[in-house]
């Protein structure tokens, strides 16, 4: 049975944050709220936290996983940026955007397309996901926990149907998690925007919230 956090929105308390750390450095998987929907993740450089998450969304793997960093300069350091692709992710981020891009060396093979050497990562506008990757120190694996189409160019519905409430999801995934984040709000149904950033030209690859706003950028 996960361990359930019950966590301030806006201003996450210092001791809870700190206790969530210290459980995710352990190796635990967790169940957390972002500026999207909300995600299973852990701490990447847990290589059993990330099968194990891989096995809750069976998830195979050469499907590379997305990841959450707090800030630009922490993008530029797990992932080769063109000045292109720094100009786009400097206007849209924070924010519900993933980016696909190269990686560094540091960069678990886990976690990348064994093929293509890329994978997604996001800076997240969101307090508690902010707050956590801050303490943590790593990145934090975000995988969705609503959306069960794993089609990336698809777009995703914005309809409630064939989603979870916050209290079915928490029911749902008690017994495969350690940690449950709760921030006391309702979560989203709608996805990060995907940018295909190792084209020459850039483009979207899924649209998700936001996606105007990056299509306008984009030209």
């Amino acid at each position: 049975m996960a361990t359930v956090y019950q966590i301030h929105p806006e201003t996450p308390q210092t001791r809870i944050v700190e206790q969530i750390k210290e459980d995710l450095k352990g190796g635990a998987v967790m169940l957390y709220p972002t500026d999207t929907v909300y995600a299973i993740g852990c701490d990447i450089s847990s290589k059993s936290a990330i099968q194990r998450v891989r096995r809750i969304k069976q998830m195979s793997n050469d499907k590379p996983l997305t990841f959450l960093c707090p800030s630009l300069s922490d993008v530029a350091t797990y992932a080769f940026v063109t000045d292109t692709a720094y100009r786009i992710m400097k206007r849209l981020i924070p924010g519900p955007y993933t980016f696909i891009l190269p990686t560094t060396k540091l960069v678990p093979q886990i976690v990348m397309n064994p093929k293509r050497k890329t994978t997604g990562i996001r800076v997240p506008d969101h307090p508690v996901s902010l707050a956590l990757l801050n303490a943590l120190g790593n990145p934090i694996i975000s995988t969705s926990a609503h959306v069960l189409d794993q089609d990336e160019s698809a777009p995703i519905s914005v309809e409630k149907n064939g989603h979870f409430s916050q209290a079915e999801l928490f029911d749902h995934l008690e017994k495969l998690v350690d940690i449950i984040v709760d921030n006391g709000e309702e979560p989203r149904y709608v996805g990060s925007t995907i940018l295909d950033l190792t084209r020459e030209t850039p483009e979207i690859a899924r649209q998700g919230i936001g996606w105007e706003t990056a299509a306008a950028w984009l030209g």
